[in-house]
């Protein structure tokens, strides 16, 4: 049976001098060696040494920048081979991303691409004995300046040269994400020793027949030594209780076994049934003695996806049909959770995907500036529920179609394709993200010339992969796409949408201008958490537009985008609190303003993919998680946005009317309350309407015109309630409502289990209540966001990790739009 031997420890680390030592590089690195971690990179290891200040604070992210232009080098010793087996084999799972292997002084081979795994022959070096190991690693920046020097320049979003070298983009810096390029054995190496045969890779189709059964296509590569090549083989393939074998015959390379699952039962995404996963084992023995010789193993779900993509009066759909199924996507777009993927462990996936799943999310678009994510990740979306849109990685950038590009983007698509294809999640095959609308639209192709720029990837190799290997997902070109050239990539009534103008030069209300067929980026920036902002600036007092803060907003004018944001709405923050408070909210309310106006227009509007759930450092981004992985107020909107039945109002032909969006399989049958009410508590209207939304349905129903004609819209406003969903509609700016000064009483109670109570009564109208559980401890976190309460109503906020809890303390952590004025 084939042994595999990690190699993970006994690593040390230099820096090469060959091009002399870097400018800000520490002079103790000079002709010494550090311990090092594998998997692992070159930033955090320098970091562990204490030769690298936290890039991550203040400002330090400048200092660090010499790391990612020097050459490194790793080394460690190979035990030697075990002379029972006829090969042994050195294996990368990731190398980031140029460098040179040499084992025993002897050149193996040479990387160029992150984002694939190598193997090398060390049979006959490894036979006498041990023998050292060096990955000498050149900077991604050379090799990228140098594919450009060779191609001739391509447009690019960015000033950093990512789109010359198959490296993690983001990398390279984002408006969301620092500069720093890393170098490193940055997944698992090992050695693997084998006789006979091994199974080099194995693809399983898993299909619905018309039966109800389960089919599993199984297609297996396999690579023989020399004295295997002429032994007959057999698969044993098991899926569940069921198996199939066949025998390979000598010479041959590869085979297909199939194995039928009686009765299958299906995987659904969360909230439409269950996630059955089944175990999938395929064996390769010898064919004479029927010795084992190798094995594989992983878990299989039966599932079908469409995507349909008809005609229709609106133009053409873009909609997610699961187990015949069409769904409403509820998607979050995802970036890799750390600039430096190594220290994202697979509990780290689990709960930032778990907090996903609790916010209501039920689709998860991977991004093409990152990574393929670790099996771990979609291991994970597998158990929980979580539909997976996979980008191939291709971001804002002109990307050339020659070598050495071209083959290494095969290679790379063919072996992730493979990779990933077991996995149930896994819905949707993207070609790249933004670059077909870069083309058209963004002048790209007059700054070209007739240049390469990846068209012959989008709409040629990558869909000819996925049809070979992976038939039985659906590929789509790009986000936004189409569909075609017959219209422009991004047009909201054909295909996917990305709404980006209305933050970058209009006020949020804008979203309510267009029903796209599929939203698949859209959001709103705010700043990280309090306690975040503390850990990550040293500066006193924090102020929005100090040298750090400012460090810390990649986005161009992203200051000046959330003050004209703040603009539409609100009067001047009078202080930093305010300000911080009012970002994050105008963040929650941007949000909530495109989901509930979309979502109520299903099934002509098919998802949301909120641009982002999570982000990889401390900074003013778009997430809803910041980078020390604390939840902002728009998480918790989030979850009110996403949850199986929204209550929202909406205007239809000028006129209010009530949405409810049910997304459960029951029926949603309710009386909905709606008051309009005076500023100053007073009910001025009221009605009962009647609500019926059948299983996965909108239903809108008109109000009275004595409950939405408005006598003084500075004064008044609509409450619609029901089974404890609230929607509020106000007809002004926030500056210009009589808003009362907010009178409300806090009381503290601690709780089972080391929890505390936080209990608001409002004495008067109280407008987006938010507590910042950061305030209370750096720890604390709470179960919710935002509560606008009416004189006399009460709310309690459960928080967890507050360990000295006073009224006091929790007063000075409440925010509202209308102030604090008046609670004890």
């Amino acid at each position: 049976m084939k042994v595999r031997t990690p190699l993970s420890q006994g690593w040390t680390l230099r820096l090469n001098t060959d091009r002399g030592i870097p400018e800000d590089a520490p002079s103790q690195l000079a002709g010494t060696t550090v311990p090092a971690q594998v998997p692992g990179c070159v930033h955090t290891d320098l970091m562990a040494a204490d030769l690298l200040a936290d890039p991550y604070l203040d400002r330090n992210e400048s200092e660090a920048a010499w790391v990612g232009r020097a050459d490194w080098t790793y080394a460690t010793e190979l035990p030697r081979r075990d002379s029972a087996f006829e090969r042994a084999e050195l294996v990368f799972e990731g190398l980031d991303t140029v460098a040179a292997v040499h084992a025993a002084g002897q050149l193996l081979g040479r990387t160029r691409n992150m984002h694939r795994s190598y193997r090398f022959d060390v049979t006959d070096l490894l036979a006498d004995g041990p023998a050292p190991l060096e990955v000498a690693f050149t900077s991604a920046y050379t090799e990228a300046e140098a594919v450009r020097e060779a191609l001739g320049q391509r447009p690019n979003s960015y000033p950093e040269p990512f789109n010359y070298v198959r490296k993690m983009a983001c990398s390279f810096g984002w408006d969301w994400g620092p500069t720093l390029v890393t170098a490193g054995v940055w997944r698992e190496a090992r050695i693997e020793q084998w006789s006979t045969a091994r199974l080099a890779e194995v693809r399983p189709q898993a299909t619905v027949a018309g039966d109800g059964s389960g089919v599993v296509e199984i297609t297996v590569d396999l690579d023989r030594t020399t004295t295997g090549r002429n032994r007959p083989l057999r698969l044993v393939a098991t899926v569940g209780d069921s198996s199939s074998d066949i025998t390979v015959a000598p010479g041959s390379w590869s085979a297909t076994v199939t194995v039928r699952t009686p009765d299958a039962k299906l995987w659904w995404p969360r909230g439409y049934g269950d996630q059955p996963l089944y175990e999938c084992t395929v064996a390769l023995e010898d064919g004479d003695d029927g010795h084992a010789l190798d094995a594989w193993e992983r878990r299989i779900g039966f599932r079908t996806i469409e995507l349909d993509t008809s005609q229709d009066a609106h133009g053409s759909a873009f909609t997610l049909v699961v187990n015949g199924t069409p769904v409403f996507a509820r998607g979050v777009n995802w970036i890799p959770d750390d600039v430096f993927p190594t220290r994202v462990t697979a509990d780290r996936y689990r709960t930032r995907l778990t907090q996903a799943a609790n916010a209501g999310v039920d689709l998860v678009r991977v991004w093409g500036g990152g990574i393929y994510e670790d099996r771990a990740f979609y291991d994970t979306c597998d158990e929980i529920g979580l539909m997976v849109w996979q980008d191939f990685l291709f971001a804002c950038a002109a990307y050339p179609e020659e070598q050495p590009l071209r083959s290494e983007i095969e290679a790379e698509a063919r072996e992730n394709v493979a990779r990933l294809m077991p996995h149930p999640s896994l819905v949707l095959w993207n070609g790249n993200n933004e670059n077909l609308w870069g083309f058209a639209d963004w002048e790209w192709e007059q700054e070209l010339a007739g240049a390469s720029w990846g068209e012959g990837y989008y709409l040629g190799l990558l869909p000819r992969i996925v049809a070979q290997t992976d038939p039985t997902r659906p590929y789509w070109a790009g986000s936004p796409w189409s569909g075609s050239w017959n219209h422009t990539p991004n047009d909201p009534d054909h295909g996917t949408t990305h709404s980006w103008e209305v933050w970058n030069r209009r006020d949020y209300s804008d979203y309510l201008n267009t029903v796209p067929r599929f939203m698949a980026e859209f959001g709103w920036q705010a700043p990280p958490t309090h306690a975040t902002l503390e850990r990550a600036l040293s500066e006193r007092p924090l102020t929005a537009d100090s040298p750090a803060m400012l460090h810390h907003q990649k986005a161009e004018d992203g200051n000046g985008k959330l003050n004209r944001g703040l603009d539409h709405h609100f009067a001047p923050p009078a202080d930093f609190d305010t300000w911080h408070y009012l970002t994050q909210l105008n963040q929650a309310r941007a949000v909530a303003t495109g989901v509930e106006h979309w979502r109520s227009h299903w099934p002509r509007c098919a998802g949301t993919v909120l641009w982002q759930l999570n982000d990889c450092w401390p900074v003013t981004s778009w997430a809803a998680i910041d980078g020390d992985a604390r939840l902002k107020p728009l998480y918790f909107e989030m979850r009110r946005l996403y949850a199986d039945r929204l209550l929202t109002l909406q205007l239809r032909d000028s006129a209010l009317v009530i949405a409810g969006c049910n997304q459960s399989a029951a029926t949603w049958d309710t009386t909905v309350t709606v008051r309009r009410m005076d500023a100053d508590g007073t009910l001025l209207a009221s009605a009962e309407v009647a609500l019926k939304a059948a299983g996965n349905s909108v239903a809108l129903e008109a109000l009275p015109r004595t409950v939405t004609e408005f006598g003084d819209a500075r004064r008044e406003f609509l409450v619609a309630d029901a089974d404890g969903s609230r929607a509020v509609h106000f007809a002004c700016a926030d500056r210009e409502f009589a808003y009362p000064a907010a009178s409300y009483d806090v009381r503290v109670s601690e709780e089972s289990g080391n929890g505390v109570a936080v209990t608001v009564t409002a004495t008067g109208l109280v407008r987006d209540l938010v507590l910042q559980a950061d305030r209370l401890a750096p720890d604390a976190g709470t179960d919710h966001g935002r509560v606008t309460l009416l004189p006399g109503e009460t709310f309690t906020w459960h928080v967890t990790g507050w360990e000295r809890p006073t009224a006091e303390v929790a007063g000075g952590a409440l925010f509202c739009v209308n102030g604090t004025a008046g609670r004890e």
